[in-house]
């Protein structure tokens, strides 16, 4: 998978940038549906390294319970302070052959539009 845009360099200045913006971006999905106000990341790992990938490049590893990235050799995780990773016994094993599953790339797939209009706000928010 190609990021969609040409990627942009990634410093942990970006990281912190990116994780404000995309939590904000979350809790407004939030309130589109109707759910509650999250108060961290939690469930939102498959947004988040689409989110990342797009912007900075990489490449999206993890396995059926989570998702994160590896940019320029760094396991990034906007999720890494959610409770749900903090809740697993293993949230940074890779299991190549997960990403392979048809219902799961049609689920990723579905996910890119909303991914995309965060990815362009971004952009035009940060002027990057």
């Amino acid at each position: 998978m190609e990021p969609r845009i040409q990627p942009l360099h990634y410093d942990y200045t970006e990281f912190a940038l990116a994780k404000a913006f995309f939590f904000r971006a979350w809790c407004e999905f939030a309130r589109e549906r109707g759910a509650l106000l999250p108060i961290d990341l939690s469930g939102a790992c498959k947004y988040g390294s689409l989110f990342m990938h797009d912007l900075y490049g990489g490449v999206i590893e993890g396995h059926y319970a989570h998702q994160y990235n590896r940019i320029a050799g760094r396991l990034v995780d906007l999720s890494h302070d959610a409770s749900d990773v903090g809740a697993m016994r293993e949230p940074y094993s890779h299991d190549p052959a997960y990403f392979d599953i048809p219902e799961y790339r049609v689920a990723l797939i579905a996910c890119q539009p909303r991914v995309d209009r965060w990815v362009s706000a971004y952009l035009l928010e940060t002027g990057s």
